[in-house]
């Protein structure tokens, strides 16, 4: 198993890396396409912007090679941004196209009287498939860690594997398709939860 680690100059590299690190696995930080050749599985991680990281990934020439990747069904992790950029737009930078893998839009939180935006901290998911697949040995309701303004609206329903609700806003904690597994949430820091969803994915005990 050969698991690259995007590095489009803004990700959680280090949290990412320590998070596989602890799964016994040591990811190659890939910055060009032709670092994918021979890997595995890919892990997107995203901290920043939409309209950033989709800039950086066009620079790096990385935006075509990761879409046909996630396009051909390929073990793809995103996470955070590595979500979002899967879908067609984001209300973030509405000028700066997606992937386009899955369809839908990137929205932000509607304001409310109460409700902080970004929503930051713990907050729990649930999956709709629990304790199978990805999602085996989690429970009905883990927790895990979030730090966001904007969350994908899948077009396709079907896709979305797990939801999260804050203050009386439902949305799609993650999707899944085939192999690929993306979330809005953090699991490099969600302690033994996010361990326990990566183990999962690379298959791997946690």
């Amino acid at each position: 198993m050969t698991v690259a680690l995007i590095d489009y100059g803004a990700g959680n590299l280090r949290s990412v890396a320590n998070a596989l690190g602890a799964l016994g696995i040591t990811p190659r930080l890939v910055s060009s396409p032709d670092q994918l050749e021979g890997a595995t599985h890919v892990v997107m991680p995203g901290v920043g912007s939409f309209g950033d990281c989709m800039t950086e990934l066009t620079a790096r020439n990385l935006v075509e090679p990761l879409r046909d990747w996630a396009a051909a069904g390929k073990p793809y992790f995103g996470i955070c941004l590595g979500y979002q950029i899967l879908f067609e737009g984001s209300e973030e930078t509405p000028d700066i196209a997606g992937f386009g893998v899955l369809r839908g839009q990137v929205r932000r939180f509607q304001e409310k009287p109460g409700l902080k935006i970004p929503h930051m901290g713990w907050n729990s998911v649930v999956p709709r498939q629990p304790d199978t697949g990805f999602w085996q040995g989690l429970g009905p309701e883990p927790y895990f860690y979030y730090v966001h303004s904007y969350f994908p609206v899948p077009a396709d329903d079907a896709v979305i594997a797990a939801e999260t609700t804050y203050g009386d806003q439902t949305f799609a904690a993650a999707v899944q398709q085939g192999p690929l597994l993306a979330a809005q949430f953090h699991p490099e820091k969600s302690q033994d939860a996010g361990l326990r969803l990566l183990g999962n994915f690379f298959g791997v005990t946690a």
